[in-house]
């Protein structure tokens, strides 16, 4: 009796590679678990999450270019996170008025 194969683990660069070389016919199924030192369904899966993620990521991204570029979207993050500090600034300040203009009217 021999003890069990220890399951083989693929990175995802190759489990990459394996589905485009069987997805432009370089690689059959068969070949493609022999290859890896995986069983045949461990292949079935990956082209299942293969095609279940392309799928997923054609349908989240919008056709055409984006409108603004990477700096511009940079440059729109810092311009909020600035906003929010003033805006935090000026409720700060309001609220020291108040209490301010509070005391003076007690006495």
């Amino acid at each position: 009796m021999t003890a069990p194969k220890p399951k083989k683990i693929l990175t995802a660069e190759q489990k990459y590679d394996l589905f485009i070389r069987m997805l432009s016919g370089q690689l059959s199924q068969a070949d493609a678990a022999a290859e890896a030192g995986v069983d045949r369904s461990t292949i079935t899966r990956i082209r299942t999450l293969a095609r279940d993620g392309a799928i997923a990521a054609l349908q989240a991204s919008k056709p055409g270019r984006s409108k603004t570029s990477r700096a511009e979207r940079s440059k729109i993050t810092e311009l909020e996170s600035e906003v929010a500090r003033l805006q935090a600034t000026v409720i700060e300040q309001a609220v020291e008025l108040a209490v301010l203009r509070g005391k003076t009217s007690w006495g």
